[in-house]
């Protein structure tokens, strides 16, 4: 029996023990858990860092330029501090600006060489239609705004006296050098320079050229008994005349390569070799574009910032003169931003806007940062290509003819008009406010995507209107802040046509890469021109 027992005692013993290391197993499991569960919670933040490292490091940079600039300005630097402080930013946008040319005519070319002639028209009208409407409701909100918040006051005069010339360029001329520039006499020149119309006083019968030279006899017959020349310049005619000036003919370019790229893709294997060139070209120049935006965004943009900031005298007295103008443009800004761009958004494509908003925050930091849209461009590709994922065919056409749309333009000119006649003490009737949303309309598609180049066409505006130039110089000291807020309209402009076409133009899409599937699509012309249009009628009446 004792044995009995014993043996007993020994497999209680060890069920006992078996017991202990079975707690210990599952206390092992859950602790086993909590460490799995911490750690992959950190590497899940660990990925969104690298996913959204650009989009931090630009913001950590916006954030450093301000604080920097602003903490400062209360040492009163020397001209030559404040140069070599901006002097990064300044190769910073150089770099950038490289890459912009080479990036349009290669997206240009390779987006309208992919889809056929005739989906490239109907791509084209809608974009148009879109930039148009957009543009037009900028100017109608911007005016609206400024009569309704009335930024503009009589006590608020500049001192420098800007008289205004009766011989200023016009709309009529602004509207002519569109189509000089559109069709532009030499692709080489316009990639440096763009045309303008300029009025110079008209020579008289006896005026010398610069080369010309006369006979000390000669010189007596013509001046004796008469004024000097010089004095009847002011009595002369002004006449036009058609002068180029430095920057880049984007219009012509964007014109030259659609044509190029849509006859491109009709001539069928022949033209692959030269599609492959570009696509190629693109991706190298998108590639360059990652590595200055990674390893150069940071100091950049916190020295353009920093720079700009430090370069404006008196900044708080301007802020307090032209707040209620800064409110006005920052409110008409940000109201179309964030209710029309998004119900638009909503209304046509069915998908979260917001969602959409937040993907775009880093390109739309680099347009606020250069206060030019084209600096972004390299950007704006990568996020809608990459993140967004729109078709690359939509992307390449129409973000480089951008240019045409400068929704912020149209508001910002709109308004300055409405606050400069405000401060003249002019009471603008109705046909002066449709003169206003008109012009503003008419100029928003003719400027250049560059810094400042809205103050050009304030001119042509108040000028439309009769209203005294003088006052346009307060605006001047404070364009630098303004142009970053109205830039980021025009960026995401861009961007929301993008999605709003390519929601429009499924079915042609669709038809496009139907007939690219098909087997030897180019042998010959006449498939590749019947097969689109009935693809089109099914995918339509399938869509019924």
């Amino acid at each position: 029996m004792s044995n009995v027992e014993d043996g007993i005692e020994k497999c209680i013993r060890v069920e006992e023990k078996t017991e202990l290391p079975e707690v210990t197993k599952s206390s092992t499991v859950y602790h086993f858990d909590e460490d799995d569960l911490k750690k992959g919670t950190w590497e899940k933040i660990r990925k969104w860092i690298m996913e959204n490292l650009m989009l931090l490091t630009t913001l950590a940079a916006v954030i450093i330029g301000v604080t920097a600039g602003l903490s400062l300005r209360q040492f009163d630097l020397c001209k030559d501090t404040i140069i070599i402080i901006s002097y990064p930013g300044e190769l910073f946008m150089r770099i950038l600006k490289l890459m912009i040319l080479p990036l349009v005519i290669a997206s240009l070319i390779t987006g309208s060489a992919s889809i056929n002639a005739k989906m490239n028209g109907k791509i084209a009208l809608r974009t148009f239609v879109y930039f148009a409407s957009t543009s037009l409701f900028n100017a109608v909100l911007g005016t609206a705004l400024a009569m309704f918040i009335h930024p503009g006051s009589p006590d608020m005069h500049s001192d420098l006296d800007l008289a205004s010339n009766p011989n200023s360029v016009n709309l009529m001329d602004s509207m002519l050098d569109i189509g000089r520039n559109i069709f532009t006499d030499n692709i080489f020149q316009a990639s440096f320079q763009s045309a303008y119309t300029s009025y110079v006083p008209k020579k008289l019968p006896f005026e010398l050229n610069d080369t010309d030279t006369l006979s000390e006899t000669s010189k007596k017959l013509i001046f004796v008994n008469a004024n000097p020349v010089a004095e009847l310049k002011e009595e002369r005619e002004m006449i036009p005349i058609v002068q180029y000036r430095s920057g880049t003919n984007m219009l012509g370019i964007v014109f030259f390569c659609l044509v190029f790229g849509t006859i491109l893709g009709t001539i069928g294997e022949k033209g692959h070799v030269v599609i492959n060139f570009f696509t190629a070209v693109f991706e190298v120049i998108m590639k360059m574009v990652i590595l200055v935006c990674v390893w150069l965004s940071p100091i950049g943009i916190s020295s353009v910032i920093a720079g700009k900031i430090l370069s404006v005298e008196n900044l708080s007295l301007v802020i307090s003169q032209l707040l209620l103008f800064i409110i006005t443009v920052a409110a008409g800004v940000f109201l179309y931003q964030f209710v029309v761009l998004q119900a638009i958004y909503f209304l046509i494509v069915r998908k979260n806007p917001f969602k959409f908003y937040g993907e775009l925050v880093q390109p739309l930091l680099y347009a606020f940062a250069s206060a030019s849209k084209t600096a972004a461009l390299p950007l704006t590709f990568q996020v809608l290509e990459q993140k967004v994922n729109i078709d690359k065919r939509i992307t390449r056409f129409i973000l480089p003819i951008g240019v045409l749309n400068m929704d912020g333009t149209a508001l910002y000119v709109s308004v300055s008009a409405i606050f400069i006649a405000q401060m003249s003490s002019m009471s603008l009737g109705l046909a002066e406010i449709i003169t206003v949303i008109l012009t503003s309309f008419a100029a928003s598609m003719s400027v250049a995507p560059v810094p400042s180049a809205a103050l050009v066409l304030l001119v042509m505006v108040l000028t439309s209107i009769n209203v005294p130039l003088q006052d346009i110089t307060l605006l001047f000291a404070i364009d630098w802040f303004v142009d970053r807020i109205r830039t980021t309209n025009n960026m995401l402009g861009d961007c929301y046509t993008c999605a709003v076409v390519e929601h429009l133009s499924k079915a042609e899409l669709m038809a496009c890469d139907a007939v690219n599937s098909l087997p030897n699509h180019n042998s010959t012309k006449s498939r590749n021109d019947s097969v689109p249009e009935l693809i089109v009628v099914s995918v339509e009446s399938s869509k019924k």
